[in-house]
């Protein structure tokens, strides 16, 4: 089973987390894991766009009925609202943070309350998220603990 990497941001974002977002897709599929992300427009849909450019796979967990981004190959209609983001942290194993508001820093501080690694790029700088240069070294640490992090949970469940 592929590792799942979340993709989070703001869904409003500057063209600059636009690119970035893309080549972190891009990284994502040409690694062969899983997109997951809030499905919506901004961080979530540049990077979907990348990663679907390279035949990946992307899951978007939305928190309505309506409203995803058109380069998703699974939709989740969570009827959550803004609660879905704690369901789109607990199905990754590692998150890539892009920029970001408020809903982003409660997604990193759950993934970090979960014990799920956090790469950031340009994104809050705070104590547990890794600060990367590029975005492509941001899904080189994300895969590497997604790896480790779903090998210590199947560890967990024997």
């Amino acid at each position: 089973m592929p590792v799942q990497i979340a993709v989070i941001g703001p869904g409003s974002c500057s063209p600059g987390e636009a690119v970035a977002a893309e080549r972190v897709g891009r990284c994502i599929a040409r690694k062969g894991a899983i997109l997951i992300c809030g499905g919506l427009s901004g961080v979530m849909e540049a990077a979907c766009r990348g990663a679907r450019e390279e035949s990946g796979t992307t899951v978007g967990i939305i928190p309505g009925n309506v409203g995803e981004n058109p380069h998703l190959s699974f939709i989740v209609r969570s009827g959550l609202g803004h609660a879905r983001n704690m369901v789109l942290i607990q199905s990754s194993d590692a998150v890539v943070a892009i920029g970001g508001r408020y809903g982003t820093l409660s997604e990193i501080a759950a993934a970090l309350k979960m014990g799920i690694t956090v790469a950031g790029y340009h994104t809050w700088e705070i104590p547990g998220v890794i600060s990367c240069g590029t975005p492509e070294e941001a899904v080189r640490e994300a895969c590497s603990a997604a790896a480790l992090y779903r090998k210590n949970r199947t560890l967990q469940d024997l």
